[in-house]
């Protein structure tokens, strides 16, 4: 986004990992610290954008980080942690920057999701959950706000060589020898993806950064040929089984 000469408030929990970048854009970069799950320090982020820059036109919702766990070994506490970060934080987010757009009649909201909401693997019913929460508050968000000239894109990556599968992914505490075969595959002592997954962050924020700037955006997209597949595989599937119980789902309605 830098780079392409845009304006950009770059936020983090420890806002020292973005030191590199605010100084190479020092007129361009604002670096703040944010915890999206810390209201008070949401107003403070909005506040300072617009002190810096005058508003905020686009707002990209990317806060959270993976969960493994079968559904039955997942602790209450982690799982109440896992939403307030990935659907409630990007709640609050767009709340505060709503009342700015619509007074612009302008801008646009990218909230990351991720193919997870669609594929939803074993082991990770909860995460799946919170992405799968945060579409559809996307989908009914954009039909609320495309006719005040504001739009709404989902975003749904594959596997990109992030640290996603590494430092950003948690896990249960406990771990069920019943789940051994399906969830417990993916626990992170068993997993060896993280380095090897063939997606480019680089190449995924150029494509995104192309949604954010097209006067025509899409209500969802998908980054990676290995998400494409999935969504495309999952579609088939999902129609198949729809035709194949249609007289069932027919024959409830009311007669006469």
């Amino acid at each position: 986004m830098l780079a392409h000469g845009h304006n950009a408030v770059l936020t983090a929990r420890n806002p020292a990992t973005l030191e590199d970048l605010a100084a190479a854009f020092p007129d361009t970069a604002l670096a703040l610290p944010l915890d999206v799950t810390d209201r008070a320090q949401i107003n403070s982020v909005v506040q300072q954008a617009r002190t810096r820059f005058g508003g905020i036109d686009v707002l990209v919702n990317n806060a959270g980080y993976g969960y493994r766990a079968a559904v039955e070994e997942a602790d209450d506490a982690d799982i109440r942690q896992l939403s307030d970060t990935h659907v409630f934080g990007a709640v609050d987010m767009i709340k505060a920057v709503l009342p700015g757009m619509r007074a612009r009649r302008a801008g646009s909201i990218l909230n990351i999701s991720s193919i997870g909401a669609r594929i939803s693997p074993a082991g990770s019913g909860y995460y799946s959950a919170t992405k799968a929460a945060l579409e559809g508050l996307s989908g009914s968000l954009n039909k609320e706000l495309r006719p005040l000239g504001i739009n709404v894109t989902v975003i749904e990556p594959g596997a990109f060589r992030t640290d996603f599968a590494g430092r950003s992914l948690a896990q249960s505490a406990t771990a069920i020898e019943d789940y051994a075969e399906t969830a417990g595959k993916r626990r992170k002592e068993n997993d060896t993806v993280h380095g090897t997954q063939p997606g480019d962050p680089a190449k995924a924020a150029e494509a995104i950064l192309a949604i954010a700037e097209s006067a025509h955006p899409p209500s969802l997209m998908v980054l990676g040929k290995d998400a494409f597949d999935a969504f495309a595989a999952v579609a088939q599937a999902e129609r198949t089984e729809l035709d194949q119980w249609r007289e069932v789902s027919l024959s409830t309605g009311i007669e006469g």
